[in-house]
C-alpha cells in the first residue's frame, strides 16, 4: 500500500474532506433510526394533535436530503482523486516502460506491461475511489450502529457485541487468503494479453493458414485458466457474505424474540425493535461493505506490487564516468573492440550437493569476439543467416544492451558514457519488423522531429515513397490504419526508410529495411542514398548480395562468429559462405 499511498498522498488534505463529508453523511443516515424510535415512543403517545409528529416527520425527511446529498458529493470528489492518482501511476508506468533496456523488458514482457498499464491500474483506482467512501461509510455504519444501540437497550446490544468481532475477524481472515490468489489472477492475465496481441498483430498469418481453430483453442485454454483462477479467488473472497447474513439473521431472530418478551414485560419499547432492527441492515450493510473494501485492497495490493516492480525498476544502462571508460583501439566512427554477447534466455534448476535445488540463468550465445571498424562516412554491409546476430550488433550500437566482453564505441567514445538520447540522436534506424502508427504518414516520418516539409519530401522521395504517397488526395495527410495494414509491405518499408532519413542522421542503419522491394527499387534507393547522405555513416543488414556489393566493407556472420571480412571483390575470393549466397542469388535473379 506504501506505493498507492505515494500517488495518493498528495492529496491528502482532500481525501480527508472527502471522509469527513461522507463521516457527516453516514452519520446522518445513523440518526434516522434514532429520530423515528424517538417518535414512535415519545413523540406519538404524548402528541395532543397531528403537528409534532409531521414536524418530527420534517427532520427525518431533512436528515435523508443532507445524507444524500453529502454522500453524492464525498462519491463524486473520491472520483476526482482516484482519476488524478491513476493519471500519474500510467504517467510513470508508461515513462519507465519506454526507458526499460533491452534486458528488462525481455524479463517483464509486453504483455506484462500491456495488462499492468490497463487491468491493474483500473484495480488501484476503484481501490482508491472506494477506500474514501466505502472505507469510511462501512466501519462508521458498524461501529455507529452498535454504539446507538447500545445507549437504547444494553442488553439486546449485547448480541451484536457478541457478533459483531466474529464477524470482521472472519472478513480479514478470508481477504488475506485472497491477496495470493489475485496476484495469480493478475498474473494469468498476462497471459491473455499475449495470445490476443499476437492473434491481432498475426491476424493474417491466422487466416491465412486455416489456425482459426487452434487459435481459438489455445485462447479457450488461457482463458479457462484465468476464469478458474478469478473464480476460486472470488469464491473464497464471498463466503463471508453468506456467513455474515447468516450470523446477522440469527441475531436479527434473538433480537426480535427476546425483544417481544421485553416490551411484554414492559423492559423496553416497541419503538426501539423497530430501530433495532433498521440498525441490524445498516450494520449488515457496513460488515458487507468492510468485506467489498478487503476485495478491492486484495485485487488492489496484487496489482500494486505488479506496478511497483517496473515503476520502481532502475534504470540499468545509465552513463558511466568517463574514468571507467574503455579506450578505442582504432579511430572510427563506429568500433567493435572483441564484443562477445549473450541474450537473458530464461532459467534452469539444478540441485547442489545437498540436493537443495536452485535456479540459475541460461545464456544464448548470440556474438563471440566480433571486431570491426567503420570510418565516418563509410558504409558496412552485414550479411548471415537467420539468427547469425546481425540485429544483436544494432542493439549493442545503440545500447539497447551491454555486451559482456568488449567494448562498443560511437565517435571514438564508448557507447556506455553517452546519454541515452543524445547517443539515439546520432542514428537514423530502420529495425527489422518496425512499426508504423495509426497516424497520418507526415506524423509517422516526422515522429515529433525538427522536420519541416522540404526535409519530409525529400527523404520520401530518397525512399522511393515520394510517388505513392502524393497520388493520394490528402498526400502527406493520408492516414495509416494500425500496423500500416493499409499499405503493402514495400510502402511500409519506404515510409519507414523516409522516417530514418528526414532528419539527416549521422549514422544510418537500415536492418533487412529493403526485403520486399523489388531490385530495381532497391538500386534507386541504394543511389539516392550515396547522393544525398553520402556523409553519413552507413551500416546496412541484409539478405541480398545487391544491397551490399556495393559498401566500403562487408562482414559474413554465422552462428555469432565472423567468417568473413572485406570487400566484396576480397569475400568472393576468401570466403566460400559469401560466394555461396551470390552464387545463389545472381542465379535466381537471372
Amino acid at each position: 500500500m506504501k506505493f498507492i499511498w505515494k500517488y495518493a498522498g498528495k492529496y491528502k488534505l482532500f481525501i480527508l474532506g472527502v471522509m469527513g463529508i461522507k463521516l457527516a453523511g453516514t452519520l446522518l443516515e445513523l440518526m434516522i433510526p434514532y429520530v423515528m424510535e424517538h417518535v414512535l415512543d415519545r413523540v406519538v403517545p404524548a402528541a395532543e394533535t397531528f403537528w409534532p409528529v409531521l414536524a418530527w416527520g420534517a427532520v427525518m425527511i431533512g436528515l435523508t436530503v443532507c445524507a444524500r446529498l453529502l454522500n453524492v458529493t464525498a462519491n463524486r470528489l473520491s472520483v476526482r482523486v482516484s482519476r488524478n492518482s491513476t493519471y500519474a501511476i500510467r504517467r510513470d508506468l508508461f515513462h519507465t516502460g519506454l526507458n526499460l533496456s533491452g534486458r528488462q523488458i525481455d524479463a517483464v514482457g509486453l504483455p506484462s506491461l500491456i495488462s499492468r498499464m490497463t487491468s491493474d491500474t483500473y484495480n488501484v483506482q476503484n481501490f482508491v475511489r472506494m477506500v474514501q467512501t466505502m472505507g469510511i461509510r462501512a466501519p462508521i455504519m458498524l461501529l455507529g450502529g452498535i454504539a446507538i444501540t447500545l445507549t437504547m437497550d444494553t442488553g439486546l446490544a449485547s448480541i451484536l457485541c457478541v457478533m459483531a468481532p466474529l464477524m470482521i475477524a472472519l472478513v480479514v481472515y478470508v481477504s488475506m487468503k485472497g491477496i495470493p490468489l489475485y496476484d495469480q489472477v493478475q498474473r494469468s492475465m498476462d497471459d491473455i494479453v499475449r495470445i490476443m496481441r499476437e492473434n491481432i498483430t498475426g491476424i493474417r498469418v491466422v487466416k491465412a493458414l486455416s489456425k482459426e481453430p487452434y487459435e481459438m483453442r489455445r485462447y479457450a485454454r488461457a482463458n479457462g485458466d484465468i476464469a478458474k483462477r478469478d473464480i476460486k479467488a472470488g469464491i473464497i473472497m464471498a463466503l463471508p457474505g453468506p456467513l455474515v447474513t447468516l450470523f446477522l439473521n440469527v441475531g436479527l431472530t434473538l433480537v426480535v424474540f427476546i425483544g417481544a418478551r421485553r416490551v411484554n414485560s414492559g423492559a423496553t419499547q416497541p419503538g426501539v425493535i423497530l430501530a433495532f432492527l433498521t440498525y441490524f441492515n445498516m450494520i449488515l450493510m457496513g460488515v458487507m461493505g468492510l468485506n467489498r473494501v478487503f476485495m478491492m485492497l486484495s485485487k488492489a495490493n496484487a496489482s500494486a506490487n505488479r506496478i511497483a516492480e517496473v515503476v520502481e525498476t532502475q534504470e540499468d544502462l545509465t552513463p558511466i564516468d568517463v574514468s571507467l571508460a574503455a579506450e578505442p583501439n582504432q579511430k572510427g566512427k563506429l568500433v567493435f573492440d572483441h564484443v562477445s554477447f549473450s541474450y537473458l534466455d530464461g532459467t534452469e534448476a539444478e540441485e547442489d550437493a545437498d540436493g537443495t535445488r536452485f535456479a540459475h540463468s541460461t545464456r544464448q550465445k548470440c556474438l563471440s569476439d566480433i571486431s570491426f571498424c567503420v570510418p565516418k562516412g563509410g558504409s558496412l554491409g552485414i550479411i548471415g543467416a537467420t539468427g547469425s546476430g546481425k540485429t544483436s550488433i544494432v542493439n549493442l550500437l545503440m545500447r539497447f544492451y551491454d555486451p559482456q566482453e568488449g567494448h562498443v564505441f560511437v565517435d571514438g567514445k564508448d557507447v556506455r558514457t553517452y546519454d541515452k538520447d543524445t547517443l539515439h540522436r546520432k542514428f537514423g534506424v530502420v529495425f527489422q519488423n518496425d512499426v508504423i502508427f495509426a497516424d497520418t504518414i507526415r506524423e509517422n516520418v516526422t515522429f515529433g522531429r525538427d522536420v519541416d516539409d522540404v526535409m519530409l519530401r525529400q527523404a520520401a522521395a530518397d525512399a522511393m515513397a515520394r510517388g505513392f504517397v502524393e497520388e493520394y488526395e490528402d498526400a502527406y495527410d493520408h492516414k495509416a490504419v494500425i500496423h500500416g495494414a493499409n499499405f503493402s509491405g514495400g510502402q511500409k518499408q519506404r515510409l519507414l526508410i523516409a522516417r530514418a532519413l528526414a532528419a539527416k542522421p549521422e549514422i544510418l542503419i537500415l536492418d533487412d529495411s529493403s526485403s520486399a522491394l523489388d531490385y530495381r527499387t532497391d538500386a534507386a534507393l541504394r543511389k539516392a542514398i550515396r547522393e544525398h547522405h553520402g556523409s553519413a555513416t552507413t551500416v546496412v543488414i541484409a539478405q541480398r548480395v545487391s544491397s551490399i556489393m556495393a559498401l566500403d566493407d562487408i562482414i559474413v556472420l554465422q552462428e555469432g562468429r565472423v567468417i568473413g571480412h572485406g570487400t566484396h571483390q576480397e569475400l568472393m575470393r576468401t570466403c566460400k559462405t559469401y560466394q555461396d549466397i551470390y552464387h545463389t542469388q545472381i542465379g535466381e535473379v537471372a
